[in-house]
């Protein structure tokens, strides 16, 4: 039994132009969908019909791509982790914060629910969950209705500090690694024989620093032989370069070459620090041009190092130089359109230009760019024989008026207020700005409570006993 939907005289459609490789503006047209399949963009559908929506106010536009986030934790830190400060570590939060403000296992699944949530309700269709495995995860993911790259992470040698000036890898573990791995395959075997259809697998090493040479090398070999993506963190901190300089005496994206791991399937977390930024002063510039070279996708997440007055240098710069770039949500909000306007907002302010990007840069990012990193060619374009995964935007929302460029008005200021439907596979999954799969207010109050025993346990895990007030002061005194 076929189900044939049909959005007649769509005011804007963001479609896929096949011969130029490109999207492209259509006016007043019609989009058709049977089941999880795009059938028809353009002109009129005449075909057989069994609903219809009219678009006179839509813009109809490919469900955007999110090959970066990490939703088990990330939620869970709101008004906690904006503003932490970490001097001896150049402001990351990665090692004196994300190892104090942890979840547990009951916290888990509402902190990942609400983060599914706030995605699909800002357009994202398809998700990279870069996570540490968990009871239940994939189940979670398929009821979520979202389309999910499962990427199960593991790591020979978790990092700490005993001082907040000195990072420390234990190495003690010879079988963490290896069994990390071996679950990870199994994961990966279960996601993409999982009877939603809508789940697959990524090899993803958790940080360049926390693997040996052996298990980043077999983990690139396993993704080879599967045909998969492969994603690790890199060049994410001053600290890692150096530490990568000082076990290896090259920067961590000359050492993934060497190692013979980065290829066109590899997508590499953050890459923020190559030898061109200028806070590493580093006699070599050799890095942007190696990562074209090879192609290499880079997964670009600017909220949570814009927050720390870290960014990369610049996005425009890597699109210019031939680099496949794709958006992730690394942080909260995991709101994609949240995400895609501050990578135009940072780029620019940091070039000094309003020249160093186009807002084309973006979408395309955040469309085709995700898709290419995921070795995909039916996501994040609008075309016969792709997914049914669609973004409908209300042209009439106050945040979008008046209107004269919709994609700009959508990433610049409408953002997931202007978000009024959402399919996924053919799927209905947000109505009227509203997620139908999960109940969001429900999950936020299991999350107040995950956060509110995560807070409680800060001062056992931090290596001063400092509180949770004491690491993250409120912005105001409490009288």
């Amino acid at each position: 039994m076929t189900n044939t939907t049909v959005i007649r005289q769509a005011a804007w459609v963001v479609a896929w132009d096949q011969a130029k490789a490109r999207h492209h503006y259509l006016r007043d047209v019609d989009v058709a969908f049977r089941d999880a399949e795009i059938i028809h963009v353009g002109g009129t559908y005449e075909g057989p019909v069994d609903s219809e929506i009219s678009g006179r106010d839509l813009m109809v536009m490919p469900g955007l791509i999110n090959i970066h986030s990490h939703p088990t934790s990330e939620p869970l830190r709101k008004g906690i982790t904006d503003e932490t400060r970490s001097p001896n570590f150049y402001h990351s939060s990665l090692y004196e914060f994300l190892t104090i403000f942890n979840n547990d296992a009951e916290g888990t699944p509402p902190c990942h629910k609400v983060a599914m949530a706030e995605l699909l309700q800002s357009g994202c269709t398809t998700i990279v969950d870069y996570s540490m495995p968990f009871d239940g995860w994939l189940d979670l993911l398929a009821d979520a209705g979202i389309r999910a790259c499962v990427a199960p992470s593991y790591r020979d040698a978790p990092w700490y500090t005993k001082d907040g000036h000195l990072l420390e890898y234990d190495w003690s573990d010879p079988n963490r690694g290896p069994q990390g791995f071996a679950a990870a395959k199994r994961i990966i075997d279960l996601a993409q024989q999982h009877p939603s259809g809508r789940l697959m697998g990524m090899v993803s090493p958790a940080q360049i620093d926390t693997c040996s040479p052996e298990l980043l090398q077999q983990s690139h070999a396993y993704a080879a032989e599967r045909n998969l993506a492969f994603q690790i963190h890199a060049a994410q901190s001053v600290n890692e370069f150096i530490e990568i300089m000082r076990r290896h005496g090259r920067t961590p994206i000359q050492w993934m070459d060497d190692l013979g791991i980065l290829t066109d399937r590899t997508i590499i977390g953050h890459g923020i620090f190559l030898d061109h930024h200028p806070w590493l002063h580093w006699s070599s510039k050799d890095d942007l041009a190696l990562l074209a070279e090879r192609g290499a996708t880079v997964a670009h997440c600017p909220t949570v190092f814009m927050r720390r007055g870290i960014a990369l240098n610049t996005f425009g710069g890597y699109v210019k130089a031939g680099i496949n770039m794709g958006i992730g949500t690394d942080t909260y909000p995991h709101n994609i359109l949240d995400e895609m306007r501050n990578v135009g907002t940072v780029a620019r302010a940091v070039a000094g230009t309003v020249d160093d990007l186009n807002t084309s840069d973006i979408f395309d990012a955040a469309t085709i760019g995700g898709a290419k990193a995921l070795r995909r060619d039916d996501i994040g374009r609008l075309a016969p024989g792709a997914k049914a995964d669609l973004v409908l935007v209300d042209l009439k929302s106050q945040a979008m008026r008046p209107l004269r460029e919709p994609l700009r008005s959508l990433i610049f200021v409408a953002a997931e207020r202007a978000v009024k439907d959402v399919y996924v596979d053919g799927r209905l999954v947000v109505k009227d700005g509203q997620c139908l799969t999960i109940d969001l207010d429900r999950e936020l109050q299991a999350l107040e409570a995950a956060q509110e025993r995560s807070i409680q346990r800060v001062p056992e895990i931090d290596f001063a006993n400092r509180t949770a007030e004491e690491l993250a002061p409120m912005v105001y005194a409490v009288d």
